[in-house]
């Protein structure tokens, strides 16, 4: 008989209480016990909601205190040795220092969980000894079992996912460290199955990456040496994100069932099965309905899937189930009260799926009428929103066509741009400036949510916006900045705030999904064609250019970054997408150079965050990524000045298209990386304008002028001094006002010694 499961399931809760008591623990409001005894109460409600919509495997282990691959860090005694700790179970105070620093112990590195918007704090090997300091999988099995009555299906990081994630090791030294970490990975089995856990679900997304035949060879050593350490133990090898490489080798590998995903990794893996087949001494885990993404499925299409998939596959050894953890889909549609009923009937969060999945796995043993007439409805259910207006609009879908046939570029390549912008600017050597947002205090804040409430007038709530403005145009010119932005008061989020302009975009209530520890982020959802309908920053920039004879930057929000962090509709694919972005965006760029902005910038911090993790889909992606940022800004005139901001990525392996993107100035956000990029630059020549963030903006202490000459000096050793510009690494929104202000003073005399000692070194 074919059984159901998840991956995982969302942390947070539907009202983010996992986040509130985080943060109440954080600030002292709740004492241990209390934070323990509230963090179960959410634990056991998940189970219970899994248990009641028919999930048969249901996940244990998949929650966490702040994020899974630290878990399994602190698990083996992985503690970098600034924090205060000798053995045991990790406190409270080591596990959450290394995840957000103390006072006298920087935090560990965070960074991307494959490519989505989910990030994982990353263990540091080092010099550490790795030990077992608790059976984290054991207790969370024991407590859905005495609790509940549930026999759940514990969750673990595989271990070479868990050497590829971590730093602080040689590559020759990840033999040795298997060694080191094998003996306690199999204590851990053992206790399961001394306890009598039936399936254990280890997850090695790693395999839909490119391995060399070492990391074959020790992938085989790993799961032989389980299986003959637990060969009573049924083990399910959970790969996801993409299709799996080297599919030939690890369906051979001694476990009992292996978790493909069938959504992202759909053309691969079912290619791989119909080329290869699938031993029959196997439980294959389908992953067929989508845990990245909010739409509900097409239950006709996925039981079609599962027929095709049955024909290699008997339906009792096979488990329905999620592409991937739901941890990256908000908890439910339920209290979306706002949201127009078409778009609500075609989505689908974290609850919704479980229902889908219990649906499929039933029609895999009978199909039945009532069955096949439930799949009919749901599938009814997604009519309305495909036959609407608002993703059938034909003046953006032929505008678009035509788009993909051209290759935009700018009227004059960049050397001629660059002495005509020079000769209207007049910029001195080395123009200092910011990313964009000022300090939004408090009273900003305050005075946003009194205007969304209608508790304040738009008359009212622009006089206040002016007024920031005008503060902050005379703070910048008192420093003596060269080129200003308007603060960004009136924005909320650098995506949210055009996607509320723009057509083709929906907002939720409750979409919340963790981006990292207790930072939740609730995404647009894109739902149609994108349009431009009116200006969306031409007023605010505009005021503030009437304040200053300097030059003020238009700031909008790339066409890449948009997508790359809202939910997209999956009908269409995401390029044209991101054309679509593109087009609207060039709209408002057109309408900032006719209200005489001649210095525009189109920040793309998320480029990078979109690769995709095939290798050979990278350059396609990169193309058209590059091309939608083109569409956006070369339609402008020569001396019209195109901005951009990155955050830091492997400079080396994206320089071509970095250029490509033919961006008058890019900024990069380097601080904390500043020495990598710099060896970057020794290697590749950079012929544009750019400028390396100086000072790191995340910190709220205030660099010196000293470290920020240090850093000039540095970067001016191989970047040409006629296209070097000057600024902080990022955005000053969640800064405070006098650290800011001191900061950028500290900026401008670092950028007067430098320009003082350039002059005296051509005068020599």
């Amino acid at each position: 008989m074919t059984k159901s499961s998840v991956l995982g399931y969302p942390r947070i809760g539907a009202d983010r209480e996992w986040k509130k008591a985080l943060e109440a623990f954080w600030s002292g409001k709740l004492d241990e016990d209390t934070f323990h005894t509230r963090l179960q109460e959410i634990r056991l409600n998940h189970l219970r909601k899994l248990h009641d919509q028919g999930i048969d495997l249901i996940p244990v282990n998949d929650f966490s205190y702040y994020d899974h691959i630290l878990d399994t860090a602190v698990m083996f005694g992985i503690v970098p040795k600034r924090f205060t700790y000798d053995s045991g179970a990790v406190p409270l105070s080591v596990y959450y220092g290394i995840a957000r620093g103390t006072k006298d112990a920087a935090a560990s590195e965070m960074t991307k969980w494959f490519n989505t918007n989910y990030h994982y704090i990353v263990p540091e090997l080092n010099d550490v000894t790795p030990a077992l300091t608790e059976n984290k999988p054991l207790v969370a099995y024991r407590e859905a079992k005495e609790k509940l009555g549930i026999e759940g299906k514990p969750v673990i990081v595989g271990p070479l996912t868990f050497l590829k994630l971590s730093k602080g090791y040689d590559k020759s030294e990840t033999e040795a460290w298997l060694e080191r970490l094998l003996p306690l990975y199999t204590q851990v089995l053992q206790e399961l199955a001394e306890e009598g856990v039936q399936w254990v679900q280890i997850d090695e997304p790693v395999l839909v990456t490119q391995l060399s035949k070492d990391d074959l060879q020790l992938l085989q050593n790993i799961y032989k040496t389980f299986a003959d350490a637990v060969p009573n133990l049924n083990i399910l090898l959970q790969t996801y994100f993409e299709s799996v490489e080297n599919y030939s080798d690890i369906i051979t590998l001694p476990v009992q069932g292996i978790g493909l995903d069938f959504v992202q990794g759909l053309s691969g893996n079912l290619q791989s099965i119909k080329t290869n087949g699938f031993p029959a001494d196997k439980i294959l885990g389908a992953g067929i309905i989508d845990g990245r993404g909010i739409w509900k499925a097409s239950l006709q299409e996925k039981l079609s899937l599962l027929d095709v998939l049955i024909e290699q596959v008997a339906p009792e050894r096979l488990i329905v189930q999620s592409s991937c953890s739901l941890l990256h889909v908000p908890v439910t549609t339920e209290r979306e009260s706002n949201l127009d009923p078409a778009l609500k009937s075609s989505l689908a969060f974290a609850d919704e799926k479980l229902k889908e999945i219990a649906l499929l796995t039933k029609a895999c043993t009978s199909r039945h009428a009532d069955i096949l007439n439930a799949i009919d409805k749901a599938d009814q259910a997604l009519l309305p929103l495909k036959q609407s207006q608002e993703r059938n609009r034909i003046d953006v879908q032929q505008a678009v066509a035509a788009l993909r046939l051209q290759e935009p570029s700018r009227s004059l390549p960049f050397a001629k741009r660059h002495i005509a912008q020079q000769e209207k600017w007049k910029l001195p050597l080395f123009p200092t400036t910011t990313i964009g947002s000022f300090p939004q205090s408090a009273e900003v804040r305050k005075t946003r949510q009194l205007w969304r409430k209608s508790e304040l007038s738009n008359e009212q709530y622009t006089q206040f916006i002016q007024e920031q403005i005008d503060a902050w145009i005379q703070i910048q010119e008192e420093i003596g900045l060269d080129v200003l932005v308007h603060g960004e008061f009136e924005r909320t989020d650098m995506v949210e705030f055009f996607g509320e302009k723009l057509a083709g975009f929906a907002f939720t209530q409750y979409g919340w999904v963790q981006s990292y520890g207790s930072r939740c982020v609730k995404p647009p959802i894109i739902f149609g064609d994108v349009a431009f309908v009116q200006t969306m920053t031409v007023e605010e920039t505009k005021y503030a250019q009437s304040k200053t004879q300097r030059p003020v930057k238009g700031m909008l929000t790339g066409p890449i970054t948009i997508m790359n962090w809202s939910f997209v509709r999956d009908d269409i694919p995401r390029e044209h997408i991101a054309y679509q972005l593109a087009y609207a965006l060039r709209q408002e760029v057109e309408a900032l150079e006719q209200a005489d902005i001649g210095m525009i910038q189109v920040d793309e911090p998320a480029v990078r965050e979109g690769l995709p993790l095939k290798q050979n889909e990278q350059a396609d992606y990169l193309a058209w990524a590059v091309k939608a940022f083109r569409i956006s800004t070369c339609t402008v005139q020569e001396t019209t000045q195109i901005h951009t901001h990155m955050c830091y990525c492997e400079f080396h392996d994206m320089i071509d298209s970095i250029e490509a993107m033919d961006a008058d100035v890019i900024s990069i956000e380097t601080s904390r990386s500043h020495g990598e990029l710099i060896h970057s630059f020794e290697l590749n020549t950079y012929k544009l304008g750019i400028g390396l963030g100086v000072y790191d903006i995340h910190s709220p202490r205030i660099p010196s002028v000293e470290e920020m000459t240090t850093m000039i000096e540095r970067a001016l050793r191989v970047l040409d001094p006629k296209l070097f510009w000057i600024n902080p690494d990022c955005g000053l929104k969640t800064r405070g006002r006098e650290e800011t202000i001191a900061s950028l003073r500290n900026m401008v005399e670092a950028t007067q010694i430098a320009r003082e000692q350039h002059h005296a070194i051509k005068a020599v």
